[in-house]
């Protein structure tokens, strides 16, 4: 083989290999830290305190988690060295999740209320890869896609008791949720 066609061959190679789905290349806004398993308690803290400056407004109730207006939203980061089983879902009973990357990746937000939230004020707009509705009522995601409400765009929905591993190609869209007060399927 000539070291011109060692050279094409290795470009074709290189060119063909799906990118990694990481916090280095994502665009979805969130920093990088905030993105990842922490490697250290301290690290895991840093990430607890970013989340924190970035969306105000939240209590860190444990060592891997940040709550919102009383309870209402639940941010839960992985804890360092945990290993967590993909494609496992783990909503608690009577919220529903969504997760950082498919296969119910960490980190994982939660809501349990009825009606319309707005994700963007819990820091967790563009962040939805998968999601495990573990409630009586059906969730609508929606993507706001330019300012005002009156352009959201439905992108999909999850039944009651339902999960979806990957939400392709809906990924790191969502800026809404409404969960409807009696069950509709989806």
């Amino acid at each position: 083989m000539t070291a011109l066609a060692v050279g094409l061959l290795a470009l074709v190679s290189f060119a063909s290999t799906p990118a990694v789905a990481g916090p280095e290349n994502r665009n979805n806004g969130a920093p990088a830290l905030l993105e990842r398993q922490a490697r250290s308690a301290n690290e895991l803290q840093e990430q607890i305190d970013l989340h924190l400056k970035l969306y105000p407004g939240g209590k860190q109730t444990a060592a891997n988690e940040i709550t919102y207006d009383h309870g209402k939203f639940v941010a839960t980061y992985a804890k360092p060295g945990e290993v967590q089983a993909l494609g496992v879902p783990d909503c608690p009973s009577g919220w529903f999740c969504f997760y950082e990357y498919t296969g119910f990746g960490y980190p994982r937000g939660r809501l349990s209320d009825t009606d319309w939230q707005d994700l963007a004020t819990y820091g967790w707009h563009d962040r939805t890869d998968s999601v495990h509705n573990n409630t009586s009522t059906a969730v609508d995601f929606e993507n706001h896609t330019t300012g005002g409400h009156a352009n959201d765009m439905y992108l999909f929905c999850v039944s009651s008791y339902s999960n979806d591993s990957d939400v392709s190609p809906e990924r790191n869209m969502a800026d809404h949720v409404y969960r409807y007060y009696t069950e509709r399927y989806c």
